[in-house]
């Protein structure tokens, strides 16, 4: 009996330990297939699609379509207090991809402050941290240790990489802006709050050679001590992200005419920098703000662009004709704008829609403001048939519908976007072959219905089961 017992017990201990060693194994698959799934869209850093160059690829030969709300402290924390509010980037991210989102812009912000007025508000925030650390010896104007210029901020670098690492294990990428011009320029007392200002720092660095009280030279190559410190903070930078592959590069936000030159060397900079580095990332060249014109975007060395309004943007965006992948950014059309209309308006004329989001109303506008959902979803539903057609294939095509918003490759896919409101039947000219089609309602992101047609080639007329806008697609059916 004693036997038997002892016998009895070991089997079961021995079953036990391989009951443990299966969770465990079981556990470990899981935890890898959740991070594939969340690098499944990043196989290499994005580069400009060959054959298509309104969008990148990331060496798949398939074309990557960017689309997503952007916040302004998704890097740096921004808020009323001091010290601001901490933000909370991994519930950002749980928010995109229940949304389909797939691109984020990650704000810097230059100065210590940012005063609302100039945005229509009543705020004096509070930003940190920097990339320069506050070491002293003295006081800065905001009654903190002075900067020093020569040695960076190990907590600002650490957290750039820990949340791009974050992105990328979601599927999302991210482009890392890299400096800030909008705040210099207007919200009140920038210059006082720069790290550049003489009072500010113990390097004996003074941005502002005109002694005007803006400091606007930091943003040109007037001052070679200036852009040997903002050059160290871009390697800086690259050598902290360099290895992963969801990276893209905004050299400002919105800066004043007068960068243009600056940014350019930037620009080339980064490219140079990186040409014996592993990997290479795409650089960007957004709205000089004001009164940039976008050809100079269009010149630039960049690999994509944000426009401002001028040439349609806004309302009835031009067809992407690949001299740059365009970010169309509702923050240079509107600020805080746009609709449901202008989403699928960009999407069917080539390019790649982003929203400047207010989130969760702590730095502007309102938490959960009802505006701007459809806007939100209908970036997703963009994104869900950028995945389901060969994009890579397909140009902007506005001969082909009577909307004049048609995204296709003929005789294989069609995607029509009809922002009529008043007219449900829309034309197609179509090669001849059968297809499936089928409808989209933006409104709800539901597929209405569908079905297939037989067309004897040129125009076709649909009729949506639905008011309101609405979207088409047609597909060959094999």
């Amino acid at each position: 009996m004693y036997r038997r017992s002892t016998h009895t017990l070991f089997k079961k201990h021995a079953m036990l330990k391989w009951i443990l060693l299966l969770c465990l194994v079981v556990s470990v698959l899981l935890a890898c297939a959740r991070t594939s799934a969340g690098k499944a869209s990043a196989k290499g850093p994005l580069r400009v699609h060959k054959d298509n160059p309104r969008y990148f690829t990331d060496g798949t030969g398939r074309a990557v379509y960017l689309t997503g709300s952007h916040t302004w402290a998704n890097l740096v924390d921004i808020g009323p207090s001091d010290p601001p509010p901490k933000f909370d980037f991994p519930a950002c991210l749980d928010w995109m991809q229940r949304l389909n989102h797939n691109f984020i812009r990650m704000w810097t912000w230059e100065l210590v402050s940012w005063n609302t007025k100039a945005n229509r508000e009543n705020q004096l925030h509070t930003a940190a941290p920097q990339p320069w650390a506050r070491t002293g010896p003295g006081k800065a104007l905001d009654g903190k240790p002075k900067f020093d210029l020569k040695k960076f901020n190990s907590a600002y670098f650490a957290r750039l990489r820990a949340r791009v690492s974050l992105a990328r294990d979601r599927g999302i990428y991210v482009s890392i802006m890299l400096f800030e011009g909008w705040g210099m320029q207007f919200s009140a007392g920038a210059w006082q709050g720069h790290p550049f200002h003489p009072k500010n720092n113990i390097n004996g660095v003074d941005g502002d050679q005109n002694k005007d009280g803006k400091g606007l030279e930091i943003h040109t190559l007037s001052n070679k001590a200036v852009t040997t410190l903002q050059e160290a903070y871009v390697r800086k930078v690259i050598d902290t992200v360099n290895d992963l592959d969801n990276v893209l590069y905004e050299i400002t936000n919105e800066n004043h005419p007068p960068s243009t030159k600056w940014q350019y060397h930037i620009i080339r900079y980064i490219k140079k920098y990186e040409k014996n580095k592993p990997r290479q990332h795409p650089v960007g060249m957004t709205f000089q703000y004001r009164g940039g014109k976008n050809e100079i975007l269009f010149k630039s060395p960049a690999d994509w662009i944000s426009p401002n309004g001028e040439g349609g943007y806004r309302d009835n965006p031009p067809a992407a004709d690949g001299r740059k992948v365009v970010l169309n950014d509702t923050d240079h059309l509107w600020g805080i704008g746009g609709n449901q209309a202008w989403v699928w308006k960009s999407f069917t004329r080539g390019h790649n829609p982003l929203f400047m989001d207010p989130y969760d109303g702590v730095v502007l506008g309102k938490k959960s403001d009802p505006r701007w959902g459809p806007i939100r979803r209908s970036l997703g539903y963009t994104r869900r048939y950028a995945e389901k057609m060969n994009l890579a294939a397909t140009r902007p095509r506005n001969d082909l519908a009577s909307t004049k918003y048609c995204l296709a490759n003929p005789g294989k896919e069609y995607l029509v976007y009809n922002p009529s409101s008043d007219d449900v039947a829309i034309t197609v000219n179509l090669k001849a072959t059968k297809y499936k089609y089928e409808w989209l309602n933006p409104d709800n992101g539901k597929t209405e219905s569908t079905g297939t047609i037989k067309a004897k080639g040129g125009k076709q007329t649909f009729n949506a089961p639905f008011k309101g806008d609405a979207v088409l697609y047609l597909a060959r059916q094999n």
